[in-house]
């Protein structure tokens, strides 16, 4: 599957870049929309087609409600580690980690409200989440487990990667998956104003 997606993005970079008019782009983009729904669609006819899926529901680990904070967690640090190496503010770091994989809303609010070069770099780094969690996911459910397939769609979980999360694991763990990335989607409009507002108080 991740030979799949990544034929499918290397195709879609060479047709965009040779062949394809970008007058006709924003076409693709409404298509693109389109297909992304009906993609959670299916995923909701394969869940709701399961006569047992009250009982998985009941029988998920209490320790499943923890993944989304976890994934924030671990999102915020790994970002406050990277900016040992680029050597800019640690709250900023942690801001644009903030985003859990929300590139259109975290960008828009830090380069609106703090600083428009932290905002670009917002936006990059939450665009390069997504597509390695597109690529990544598979492999990870594979080698490292269902649960762990969850955390590099941060906030996407809830709708860009979920196709890939249910195709890559069960039932269950799409379950969680759609919880985890609905919390951290709900986080991101609290907590990245808050650690701006945190990072010009000890700037």
């Amino acid at each position: 599957m991740t030979l799949k997606i990544v034929g499918a993005m290397a195709m879609g970079a060479i047709c965009g870049h040779f062949f394809v008019d970008p007058a006709y782009l924003p076409y693709f983009e409404s298509a693109a929309d389109w297909g992304l729904r009906l993609l959670i669609f299916t995923v909701g006819l394969d869940l709701g087609s399961n006569e047992n899926l009250g009982r998985q529901v009941k029988t998920l680990p209490k320790t499943a409600l923890a993944i989304p904070f976890l994934i924030a967690v671990g999102s915020i640090i790994g970002a406050v580690g990277v900016n040992l190496i680029l050597d800019s503010h640690p709250l900023e770091a942690a801001a644009v980690g903030g985003g859990f994989g929300w590139y259109s809303l975290s960008a828009v609010l830090i380069a609106q409200t703090y600083d428009v070069t932290l905002g670009a770099l917002a936006f990059l780094t939450n665009i390069f989440r997504e597509v390695l969690a597109i690529t990544s996911i598979p492999w990870i459910a594979a080698k490292l487990g269902h649960l762990p397939a969850i955390a590099p769609g941060g906030a996407t979980a809830m709708d860009v990667t979920l196709p890939i999360i249910s195709q890559s694991t069960d039932q269950q763990t799409t379950l969680v998956a759609f919880y985890s990335g609905t919390v951290l989607t709900l986080m991101v409009p609290v907590l990245v104003p808050f650690l701006l507002k945190l990072a010009r108080l000890f700037t």
